[in-house]
């Protein structure tokens, strides 16, 4: 294998972007066996494919509903490909190399660190090992915790359950199964007053967004925050910040007509399920335009690097805040918690939101043209998915070959990263021999 590598002279990047390609493909051909559909006929490949992506991207759209469309052999595919693509297949191959006593090579490393956006390549394996240890006790304590819950309700089938939803939702995922229960496509909607799925399930969305920096600089300093990375203390503000200021918005706004208990579920729950794990507990289509937007731009987003989690990051907006900020106080650079932020990064989050914007727009303008749909519930699927999110208005099982392919575009691209699939087609750095002269131009 490693001789085909070399001799094909794949960078890492382009091996990430092959390896998640290759789990797509795998788990489509799983899933259009007979065995995995409950109709006992295979899946078309276009359905899928479309539900293979949407699992190994951690998105959540689906064009079937997945409890009432996949046996339990189909289900159990569904949840292995969450597993993979939320911990990212580099991870997973790197830590059954390891424990099966093989050497990690320097081109593995390299690919575990940028899968796992590490600062650096030294102690990347020993990271995999904190990171497999670390998923597996917090899912682990999803289950046991919504156990109750959902045992009490639908007696043994509740253990499936547990296992499934704690799964999808620490890997960020969205996929459910509540569909041969509580009617197709109706997510957690039985639940919205629930505490014991609700806050689990929520804790779970929220631990798996951080990202697994956070959690080492969390489990090594303890509560003693100002030891902790600098990258870590943007995170669990903006995580703060991001889950704090919906949840108000939604509880005196939105859902002020219910009783205390459930407006709180409902507001904390929709607040944090956007970023960017697809679960709902209301009905997204009864929701005030106000509240749509700002689910989508929630959406867009998304959670932390080196996490579950999609979207543009919330380290890439709190940069380009504070540089806004920095312009707006005429200071020569941009700030956080006591640390310069370097002009590069700065660019490479403007670039990131720039390119986030036009393929989320341009998709949805697709879309909307093809399928005669409004451009608002349209830029509300492609934000669900270029987000891997998994929130939908309902539109995405009703779509059209095209719109589907822009849709399983847009999911991949979320999962793998913008600048990653432009890196890996480009893989060459053109180095600059000479500055140009300065020239001025107007903005703003």
């Amino acid at each position: 294998m490693n001789a085909v590598i070399l001799k094909l002279k794949l960078s890492s990047l382009q091996l990430i972007i092959a390896g998640f390609l290759s789990v797509i493909l795998t788990g489509a051909i799983l899933l259009m066996l007979p065995a995995a559909a409950n109709a006992g006929s295979p899946a078309s490949f276009g359905d899928a494919l479309f539900t293979s992506t949407s699992a190994v991207c951690v998105t959540g759209l689906v064009i079937t509903d997945t409890a009432s469309y996949w046996s339990a052999f189909g289900q159990a595919v569904i949840l292995v490909l969450i597993q993979i693509g939320g911990l990212s297949i580099v991870l997973v191959t790197a830590f059954f190399a390891s424990i099966s006593g093989r050497k990690i090579t320097l081109l593995q490393r390299s690919m575990l660190q940028d899968s796992i956006s590490s600062p650096q390549i030294g102690g990347v394996v020993k990271m995999t090992a904190f990171i497999f240890k670390a998923a597996l006790v917090i899912e682990l304590c999803g289950i046991l915790v919504m156990l109750p819950s959902f045992c009490g309700e639908y007696g043994l089938s509740g253990i499936w359950m547990s296992v499934f939803h704690s799964v999808s939702a620490f890997c960020n995922a969205g996929f459910d199964i509540m569909g041969t229960k509580t009617g197709t496509f109706s997510s957690l909607t039985a639940f919205s007053g629930n505490l014991g799925i609700v806050i689990p399930i929520c804790l779970l969305i929220i631990s798996g967004g951080i990202g697994f920096f956070t959690w080492k600089d969390i489990v090594t300093h303890k509560f003693h925050i100002k030891k902790y990375h600098m990258q870590s203390k943007v995170i669990l503000t903006a995580a703060a910040v991001l889950i704090l200021l919906p949840t108000v918005f939604l509880f005196f706004g939105e859902y002020s007509q219910y009783p205390i208990k459930e407006r709180f579920c409902l507001s904390l729950f929709q607040a944090v399920t956007p970023r960017t794990a697809g679960f709902n507990t209301a009905d997204l289509t009864a929701l005030t335009d106000i509240s749509r937007m700002m689910i989508i731009i929630l959406m867009l987003i998304g959670g932390s690097p080196g996490s579950t989690a999609g979207g543009i990051k919330t380290t890439t907006i709190a940069v380009l805040f504070k540089n806004s900020i920095a312009v707006f106080r005429q200071r020569k650079s941009t700030q956080l918690f006591g640390r310069r932020i370097e002009d590069g990064t700065i660019k490479t989050a403007a670039t990131l939101l720039l390119m986030y914007l036009f393929l989320t727009f341009t998709g949805a303008f697709i879309i909307s043209a093809v399928e005669s749909l409004p451009v608002e519930s349209c830029l509300f699927e492609t934000a669900s998915a270029i987000g891997t999110v998994g929130l939908s208005l309902g539109i995405t099982p009703m779509l059209g070959p095209l719109s589907r392919i822009i849709l399983l575009g847009l999911m991949f691209f979320g999962r793998v990263g913008g600048l990653t699939l432009i890196y890996a087609a480009i893989n060459r750095k053109e180095a600059e021999v000479s500055r140009r002269p300065v020239g001025k131009i107007t903005v703003g």
